[in-house]
């Protein structure tokens, strides 16, 4: 029987999947190599051919995160500038970083657990500030491909309501995380188009 060919990128995106599911449930203290390993149904030998120490397993886990979250808000960042498109644009792509659903409040834990651990954690220090200054930039973008379709009144302060657009959805999404009964997906979006609206 031949030996059994393991695709290193699959293992791998098996271990940060496993280590989401852990922090989700509970906690990034508790996504030792032994806890993930059992996570992700592997021996902690498997895990730690690829990963040699629980920060690196999590340090791994957040740019895996990071990336996988980048590449979806991008394809929609993408379809801006599309004239065809009746939906409000810019709403759609700040809705994908608030917790709407079971996969984004997932996104949603895992964002507020590794930015709390980065206090304490010099490891995490570097991507908790790469999800800071890519909200910002996101943000910055959305704003300025609205006010060049004149949905924006030319005297507002681009630098200035993207901080302040920054803020307010890192308030939705801790209180969605916190209190999804009363801070609902229905009331985030409310609450976020009120914002845009308010910009005209």
């Amino acid at each position: 029987m031949s030996p059994r060919v393991v695709d290193p990128v699959a293992r791998r995106r098996a271990v940060a999947e496993a280590v989401f599911r852990v922090v989700v449930r509970d906690g990034v203290e508790q996504a030792s190599l032994r806890n993930v390993a059992m996570e992700a149904g592997l021996s902690i030998g498997s895990i730690r051919h690829y990963f040699d120490s629980h920060d690196a397993v999590v340090v791994f886990a957040v740019e895996f995160l990071i990336e996988s979250i980048d590449q979806r808000v991008f394809e929609h960042v993408k379809s801006m500038r599309d004239p065809t498109d009746p939906r409000r644009p810019g709403e759609r792509v700040l809705s994908e970083v608030l917790p709407l659903d079971d996969r984004r409040r997932d996104e949603a834990v895992l964002w507020l657990a590794f930015a709390t651990a980065a206090r304490t954690r010099p490891s995490l220090l570097p991507h908790a500030e790469r999800l800071y200054d890519g909200l910002r930039r996101l943000c910055r973008r959305v704003l300025a491909v609205m006010s060049e379709a004149g949905t924006i009144a030319p005297a507002h302060d681009l630098d200035l309501e993207s901080e302040r657009l920054a803020s307010l959805l890192n308030g939705l999404t801790v209180d969605g995380v916190l209190h999804p009964d009363r801070m609902t997906p229905e009331l985030t979006l409310s609450v976020l188009r009120g914002h845009l609206d308010s910009l005209r």
